[in-house]
């Protein structure tokens, strides 16, 4: 079983500097530390060509998680390991990101596309979550799927705000 989320966001400045903005080395570490949770950090980085491919952990403790989901994993918070690839495609940018938590039976995957609009740029994020639990395994991926998409928002914002 799996669940589909997807993200929009628009920003009035220009898809180069808002790719830029998102994948600088300095900024993601910034915003890890205030947004990044226990043991937060980037794990690789690396810039590829006009792109970028980095590694990073998120920290989740206990108390800020959902009921539900402590069913699954008790009163121990969850470390949470992203992948993130981008490469220059055409007029924008085109992504790809996997998401594993170490020790649970769930895992994220998707595709995002940076792209230029009249007015600046869109960034949309489209990710199938997958929580192999017998009978609440749906109400866990519904749970994981509205917390990716508070967290894309408050990455967003931070990233913009940097520009």
């Amino acid at each position: 079983m799996s669940r589909s989320t997807e993200f929009r966001a628009t920003s009035t400045h220009p898809v180069d500097a808002v790719f830029a903005a998102m994948v600088d080395r300095q900024i993601l570490a910034d915003r890890l530390a205030v947004m990044g949770g226990p043991g937060a950090g980037i794990l690789e980085y690396e810039k590829v060509g006009d792109g970028a491919k980095y590694r990073v952990k998120h920290g989740i403790d206990a108390q800020h998680l959902p009921g539900v989901v402590k069913t699954v994993v008790g009163n121990e918070g969850i470390q949470i390991e992203r992948d993130e690839t981008w490469t220059r495609a055409g007029d924008g940018y085109d992504g790809t990101v996997g998401v594993a938590l170490p020790g649970l039976p769930a895992r994220a995957s998707g595709a995002m596309r940076l792209s230029p609009t009249p007015g600046g740029s869109e960034l949309v994020v489209r990710v199938e979550v997958s929580v192999n639990v017998p009978i609440i395994g749906g109400k866990i991926e519904e749970t994981v799927g509205r917390e990716i998409v508070r967290l894309l928002e408050m990455e967003t914002d931070y990233t913009l705000s940097r520009l």
